[in-house]
């Protein structure tokens, strides 16, 4: 099977032998054939970005970034999450790493579609969420919505990433950050 180029990154190639697989691979595409939708006025608004809204039951002028990552996982026929509140992304059973440390010691590295979040001192809480692309050393490449007003794939430190969860797979009742 050969490998899908999407954006410039390597996804993983969908099977039939690897449910998980495919469920990734299928969210990142969804994820990245959204990559340049923008705010309507700069004040949580637009078409798309209403659909991502609407999505988790909110209508326009509400932050989304939790949002489009629910959607993404929904255009993938995934039914959960489905909430547009970032810290909801983070249950004890589907995060395995916290402030820079694995829940799990059998975990080693994080997989593409995965949601990460970005801790606010000033919240005192997630308030961002994005999409693991890839991972590039001590670096994420990412994709999220609501960043800079628009759906983008950028490049984060790990060090700027709080948490880290996976709702592809069944939550592990072992993992507690």
């Amino acid at each position: 099977m050969v490998n899908k180029v999407v954006h410039d990154v390597q996804v993983i190639p969908t099977s039939n032998r690897f449910p998980s697989l495919e469920a990734r691979g299928n969210i990142i595409n969804i994820a990245a054939a959204e990559l340049g939708v923008q705010e309507a006025t700069g004040h949580n608004d637009g078409e798309r970005v209403e659909t991502y809204l609407r999505y988790t039951h909110l209508g326009k002028g509400y932050e989304w970034c939790a949002a489009f990552v629910s959607w993404c996982y929904g255009q993938a026929n995934l039914s959960q999450p489905r909430n547009p509140w970032s810290p909801a992304l983070f249950p004890h059973g589907r995060t395995y790493w916290k402030k820079g440390k694995f829940a799990d010691p059998q975990v080693r590295g994080f997989a593409i579609a995965d949601i990460f979040g970005i801790y606010s001192n000033t919240v005192k809480r997630i308030n961002h969420v994005g999409l693991v692309k890839q991972q590039q050393g001590d670096y994420i490449v990412s994709i999220e919505g609501n960043s800079h007003n628009r759906v983008e794939s950028r490049r984060r430190h790990l060090r700027t990433i709080y948490a880290l969860s996976n709702w592809i797979d069944e939550p592990s009742a072992s993992i507690r950050p």
